[in-house]
């Protein structure tokens, strides 16, 4: 039956302004857009915005799609599409060892995965475990951590000629099989041993099908200029697409330097390169415990740093890292014990350290040791001049970056859409209304390479949010992360309510979103 949409305002995904129109849907998508239709279905939108459902351009949904098809964290923000994969650690490609530690080295992300059937070792074979019905699209970055972990394992050394070969065929294959391209986390192992040619030498597979390379690079602190430098470079050497991920510039060595991330963009884009990113709308970060620890001390696998922990000689060079040297993975600044938060624990028997400041690197190895690395953190190292300045960017797009595990996750992940709608629109004026559900839309369909998806048009795909542009609003805080928003009544997936009357139904539309196929 045709639904039809009466009275709405329209912020079409283009940027350009909104008008006011009735929207006809029939079998998924928009059948007819303008004044006065009729039909038999009615909702009375008055007063609300229609806009293209938002697109989550760095979520960490890997394990929970699978685990709790609805949703309802990511649907009830309005976000019809996720994209995950991210920062180089997922599920696939694997073999049964790497699928193992992987699993491990993230559980911090996704938890254990317990009561999950893994029954895939492909892209392929994971896109169509997805297709079996969850709340949300989702499409798929293949993970170069997973893959060199695959071939080369967790050793810091280059990878050979011939290792080097199998990875440009699993990421080729993978590719073949649907994902939207290559993402890389370069301060996490063990992406982190990879020199910038091996990089390249899979960008160059990834930009023959089309597809993006969505890097988190060496350095969000000190040095971070110099690591979104390294990127640039290497997309201009292999004509690979790039979308930096939560592009920030975080910690005190980076206040008020933004304008020096956004100048190096501005020039890489006047000639010619094809760049985007995406941030949150926060200022915090979120992270797993161990990922502050240096690169050699990874080195191995996640049994071997255990090993190292447990060992006094070894954590003694850890701590002098961290709190001296500074730490690649804390991003080269030595670390400040006091803007570590604890936000989630593997294990419930340690739960009473959850919401906690951590007082030094003792208490967090005794942690990282009962809880077997699954603890998160959150660190409290942003700058509000810099999120707003790089969220100004023409090349802006929004990105959750949200970590769904643990007693009290950062809040990102429950309500990035409604702050940006609510905070940075209504309340401070940083984006107009309909400039921000461009960058929530059309935007990043443009760069996923989705003709269908991402605008209010005849002829596109019925992935819808209504929403109150009065009252849209997260729940979610620091203090209650899991609150649900405000403001967001209606979410249609497929031309199907998803949400209704600001209710979740039993509509499971979402599928995997496989570009070029």
């Amino acid at each position: 039956m045709d639904t039809v949409v009466r009275g709405a305002r329209i912020a079409d995904g283009t940027g350009g302004p909104s008008y006011r129109a009735d929207v006809r849907i029939s079998g998924g998508r928009i059948a007819e857009i303008g004044p006065r239709l009729g039909g038999a279905r009615q909702l009375d939108a008055t007063g609300l915005v229609l806009a293209p459902g938002f697109i989550d351009m760095h979520a960490h949904s890997d394990l929970a799609l699978l685990r709790d098809p609805g949703h309802l964290a990511k649907l009830a923000q309005g976000v019809t599409l996720e994209v995950i994969g991210q920062d180089g650690l997922s599920y696939a490609p694997v073999d049964d060892r790497t699928l193992a530690e992987v699993g491990q080295a993230v559980a911090g992300w996704n938890g254990d995965g317990d009561g999950i059937r893994f029954d895939w070792r492909s892209v392929g074979g994971y896109l169509d475990r997805l297709d079996e019905g969850i709340a949300v699209n989702a499409a798929y970055l293949i993970p170069h951590g997973t893959v060199r972990a695959l071939v080369v394992g967790w050793e810091n050394r280059p990878a050979t000629g011939p290792e080097l070969a199998e990875m440009r065929r699993l990421v080729d294959l993978g590719m073949r099989e649907g994902a939207a391209g290559l993402s890389a986390g370069l301060t996490y192992a063990p992406g982190m041993y990879a020199p910038t040619a091996e990089l390249a030498a899979l960008c160059e597979v990834v930009a023959g099908h089309g597809g993006y390379f969505c890097p988190h690079h060496r350095s969000y602190g000190a040095g971070a200029l110099e690591a979104y430098a390294e990127m640039t470079r290497l997309a201009r050497q292999t004509g690979c697409a790039l979308h930096l991920a939560h592009a920030t510039m975080n910690f005190g060595v980076n206040a008020g330097r933004a304008g020096e991330l956004l100048d190096l963009l501005d020039e890489e884009l006047a000639a010619g390169a094809d760049i985007s990113l995406d941030t949150y709308p926060y200022l915090a970060g979120c992270t797993g415990l161990a990922a502050l620890l240096p690169s050699w001390a990874h080195e191995g696998g996640p049994e071997a740093l255990l090993g190292r922990l447990r060992d006094d000689g070894p954590a003694a060079a850890i701590r002098h890292a961290l709190e001296v040297t500074g730490s690649d993975g804390c991003h080269g600044v030595p670390v400040d014990w006091s803007d570590v938060e604890i936000s989630g624990v593997r294990d419930p028997e340690l739960s009473g350290h959850v919401g906690r400041r951590l007082t030094g690197f003792a208490e967090a190895r005794r942690l990282l040791l009962r809880d077997r690395l699954g603890t998160t953190v959150l660190q409290h190292v942003g700058h509000e001049g810099n999120v707003r300045a790089i969220m100004r960017h023409r090349t802006h797009t929004g990105g959750s970056d949200g970590i769904l595990q643990g007693d009290k996750p950062h809040p990102r992940a429950h309500g990035t859409f409604p702050q940006y709608l609510g905070r940075y629109v209504r309340e401070l004026g940083v984006l107009s209304l309909e400039e921000c559900v461009a960058r929530l839309t059309g935007r990043p369909a443009r760069r996923l390479r989705l003709p269908d998806r991402g605008l209010v048009h005849e002829g596109y795909r019925a992935d819808l949010v209504l929403f109150d542009p009065e009252t849209v609003a997260p729940g979610a805080t620091y203090a209650e992360p899991r609150a649900l928003p405000a403001g967001i009544p209606h979410v249609l997936i497929d031309g199907r309510f998803a949400i209704r009357d600001g209710r979740r139904t039993d509509v499971l539309a979402g599928r995997s979103v496989r570009p070029g196929r």
